[in-house]
């Protein structure tokens, strides 16, 4: 019982700072405003929790999202996608070989942690890696959360700068006028892809799963159109609250070792990224809103969000966070061996 009330009271603290964030007209109020109230309130120690397969439902939203986007006309534009993903190993392998540096000897993280947190993504399955090599989770936990709270909360900013998006918009249509049959077919390829990503073990699951099932669904011209606004604003709030909590129970020595990592290599990171979305900007291969999304490596599910709401192209911007966390989670642990050797 004491649980269900920690959980309502958190669900009730990121609805508080949802609608405050919409009332003074900030971007993204239900990605940024629980995730603001809740990290607030969590690094004065109060207890928050979140209803881990809740949460996790609601991320079947955006593999269903991402899915109903890839159109047979979609399909004959990838080719030219080509070059650009051909950049995505290249980047992992640069923010890799300067990230480890600064954890290890500026932070002074021992060897495990140091590697685990350098890679750019797969968030859980880096936790399963670098727990079991012997790396501190709680450290890796935290830097990571840092290095996607960094990115999220500065994306809005530069789109905003940069490119004529609003980002308080509805991103699509209510739900009010989506039809039945629609809403059915979408909430089957949510969960029946769900289903069918754990049992073919899929990384990320909850979003590749759906994912997979509303493409093919998308193709045969059974799901025409993308959930609706209602469904996608409901996705960020969960995915707001997960990074908030992760801060629960922060000490001041972990502010300073852990967050201040985060937060450093979030930047340097940033750095990279600016890089890499010069040139793909440069060589003509993706408009700057798709490149910017592309190769900003925060949070897989994160991304498709601000992708949803920015307008960007979807299939693109999605296929280049999958390939980064494939390669990352594929081999990384391989060559943690080879390394430690």
């Amino acid at each position: 019982m004491q649980t269900q009330w920690i959980q309502l009271k958190t669900y009730s603290l990121g609805a508080i700072g949802a609608v405050l964030w919409w009332l003074i007209g900030l971007p993204l109020p239900f990605l940024m405003g629980p995730l603001a109230i809740c990290l607030a309130v969590a690094l004065l120690g109060v207890d928050l929790r979140m209803n881990k397969p809740l949460n996790f439902g609601f991320r079947t939203v955006l593999g269903v999202a991402i899915g109903a986007s890839i159109t047979p006309d979609v399909l004959t534009e990838a080719p030219r996608m080509a070059l650009s993903l051909v950049m995505v190993p290249l980047f992992i392998a640069l923010v890799a070989v300067t990230s480890y540096p600064l954890l290890r000897w500026a932070f002074k993280l021992d060897k495990v942690t140091a590697y685990y947190g350098a890679m750019p993504g797969g968030l859980q399955d880096l936790l399963i890696f670098g727990e079991a090599a012997g790396g501190n989770l709680r450290a890796l936990s935290l830097i990571h959360a840092t290095r996607v709270l960094l990115i999220i909360g500065l994306a809005p900013i530069v789109i905003s700068l940069f490119w004529d998006v609003d980002l308080l918009a509805r991103p699509g249509i209510a739900a009010r006028e989506t039809p039945a049959l629609q809403m059915a077919w979408m909430v089957f390829a949510g969960l029946g892809g769900w289903w069918l990503g754990v049992k073919l073990k899929l990384l990320g699951a909850t979003i590749i799963g759906p994912l997979i099932l509303a493409t093919v669904l998308s193709l045969c011209g059974v799901i025409t159109q993308r959930p609706p606004a209602e469904l996608i604003w409901a996705s960020q709030f969960f995915i707001a609250i997960g990074v908030g909590v992760k801060y629960v129970g922060l000490t001041l020595k972990e502010f300073r070792r852990y967050v201040l990592a985060g937060l450093v290599n979030g930047l340097q990171l940033a750095a990279l990224s600016a890089l890499f979305i010069e040139v793909i900007i440069h060589l003509g291969l993706a408009p700057g809103l798709d490149a910017f999304l592309a190769f900003l490596p925060g949070g897989q599910s994160e991304m498709v969000v601000l992708a949803i709401i920015a307008g960007g192209d979807l299939t693109y911007v999605v296929l280049h966070h999958i390939l980064r966390i494939v390669i990352i989670v594929s081999f990384a642990p391989v060559l943690f061996r080879i390394f430690r050797r």
